[in-house]
């Protein structure tokens, strides 16, 4: 009896509390977006972070990896591409949802490329606004005036 409370107490002593590095309540809300799900489990949301972190984890580690084989100092779409190629269960699932490289090989310096055009020419993803348009003014609309006479 005795030796089964020095157990547990020493069980007790070794485990620490695992927290998540993601929000819970981020995560909550993405498997909320699946129309099939309507209440989440608190030990089903802490198991999917968890696995989402370590997933995520082991994702960067490979493409790490195939970054440096290439000899390259920034990972690109093109090397997470090939870390998921290289593991098959990975592969099967996350290869169609990532988007396609572009035509021009990435592993080329970016010198060659002309820095032509400004910020604003560039394509916005949907839906979202640029800044800019959130504070220009329409044509049609009046402007504001303020009278500032105090009598």
């Amino acid at each position: 009896m005795a030796e089964e409370e020095n157990a547990s107490m020493a069980e007790e002593e070794n485990t620490e509390a695992i927290q998540p590095e993601f929000p819970i309540g981020r995560v909550k809300k993405i498997m909320k977006l699946d129309n099939d799900i309507n209440k989440v489990n608190s030990e089903a949301l802490f198991l999917v972070t968890c696995s989402a972190e370590l997933f995520l984890q082991f994702l960067a580690e490979k493409s790490a990896e195939i970054t440096t084989e290439r000899k390259r100092k920034i990972v690109k779409l093109e090397h997470i591409r090939i870390a998921v190629k290289k593991h098959q269960p990975t592969s099967d699932f996350l290869l169609d949802s990532l988007p396609m490289p572009s035509s021009q090989p990435s592993d080329r310096p970016a010198t060659d490329q002309k820095r032509s055009g400004s910020v604003s020419e560039k394509p916005v993803p949907a839906g979202t606004r640029r800044i800019d348009h959130i504070f220009h003014k329409s044509a049609n609309e009046a402007p504001i005036l303020i009278d500032n006479d105090e009598s």
